[in-house]
């Protein structure tokens, strides 16, 4: 069974459990605007023309979809029936929907993920106007919970990609490592990391401008910015932020790093103390990640470990699921801030995968942020990787 069929059924799984009868994806000329549900549902193929792809509880699968892009589609033998069309999708989208007469329809739109947002205004108004007449314009609902437990519970395939993107993403930083030297620039340890990534044969997991980032010393301005001219020097705390694709699904990890200076064994007390903190931080909120808890109260105790500790609050969520993309949309480990919406609010699940990713600026040396991958289980969150538990120390 491939992937997307592996998807596509446990979508109608998920239409059973929310009771909703039809899940509706409407879309046009995906080379140029394309839904982030069609990952799960096309995979890599385009739709030109008006086209619907079907899903109901009962377990219909039904693309109605140009002529021109039928038979691609009937090779992925995931839609159980293939309706083409020449001139208007809007008899055969019609007739379709009135066969079924579904109490509800559940359509890609959402305020709290953008991956559940796919329907464009245009399209909605598409729809309106095919339907138009029957009792189906006032059956639509958001299809935000079908997708958000559609990306968020990884199926073993899924898990399997990004485990392996976790492996080679740790082998990228170890053999990073030994290459830095004191006097290099970022872009020249960021290159590095880049050709590692085509030995490796794995893609971006956000785009390459700022993948890796690096951010050496106390100078370097830390967010989604790329690697500088800026050299390393002693004295530095090394700061990294990194991700890997392969096969579709990405992983991302933070790592520090200590450069020491002559005569110095050991990172400064002032920087172990930033790291202990972080390393507390993520371990007391993988620690608490349990099924049924909210994004919140998991980001809460990290929040306060950080601030309790005398370090100012990190002004982002703590963590955030992934997937087929780096920020992979649902539940959201993060505070009630305006910008997050209602993901904080929603509850984890099993197969879940979240980044941990707190941090704190330690004056006069750098940045100190850590990012661990963990998938939840019935047991509670388990580490996809060898979490970072000391500096690494550059000597050299």
């Amino acid at each position: 069974m491939s992937l997307i069929q592996e998807k596509v059924n446990q979508a109608i799984e998920i239409l059973k459990e929310q009771n909703i009868d039809l899940w509706l994806t409407f879309v046009r000329e995906t080379s140029g605007v394309r839904d982030p549900a069609l990952d799960f549902l096309i995979g890599d193929n385009d739709l030109t023309w008006h086209s619907a792809l079907i899903l109901t509880k009962k377990g219909d699968k039904i693309a109605i979809i140009g002529n021109l892009e039928k038979a691609a589609i009937e090779r992925m033998d995931v839609f159980n029936e293939v309706i083409g069309y020449d001139e208007s999708i809007s008899s055969p989208l019609r007739e379709t929907i009135t066969r079924l007469n579904p109490d509800w329809i559940a359509v890609n739109t959402s305020q709290n993920n953008v991956h559940a947002d796919g329907l464009t205004h245009s399209m909605y108004e598409f729809l309106m106007q095919y339907l138009a007449g029957t009792p189906y314009t006032d059956r639509i609902l958001s299809a935000e919970p079908i997708i958000n437990a559609m990306r968020g519970r990884k199926t073993q395939s899924e898990l399997a990609r990004i485990q392996k993107a976790v492996d080679i993403t740790e082998e990228i930083y170890k053999k990073t490592f030994d290459f830095i030297q004191v006097g290099m620039t970022e872009i020249e340890i960021a290159d590095f990391m880049h050709n590692l990534m085509k030995e490796y044969g794995v893609g971006y997991a956000w785009p390459r401008e700022n993948n890796p980032a690096v951010n050496s010393g106390p100078n370097k301005v830390v967010g989604h910015n790329g690697p500088s001219e800026i050299k390393v020097e002693r004295g530095h705390v090394i700061h990294f932020d990194f991700g890997v694709k392969y096969e579709g699904y990405c992983s991302d990890i933070q790592r520090v790093a200590y450069v020491l200076r002559e005569g110095e064994t050991e990172a400064p007390l002032e920087v172990q103390r930033g790291f202990i903190t972080i390393r507390t931080a993520i371990e007391k909120s993988r620690e608490a990640m349990k099924t049924g808890v909210t994004g919140n109260s998991v980001d809460t105790i990290s929040r306060e470990i950080v601030t309790d500790s005398g370090y100012p609050e990190y002004k982002y969520a703590l963590g955030h699921q992934l997937g087929r993309v780096a920020h992979d949309g649902g539940a959201l480990l993060g505070p009630l801030w305006e910008k997050y919406g209602d993901s904080p609010n929603q509850k984890l699940e099993v197969g879940q995968v979240y980044t941990l990713e707190p941090g704190l600026a330690v004056p006069n040396y750098g940045y100190i942020g850590l990012e661990e991958d963990v998938v939840l289980t019935d047991k509670g969150a388990v580490y996809l990787g060898d979490p970072q538990r000391e500096i690494v120390l550059i000597r050299s």
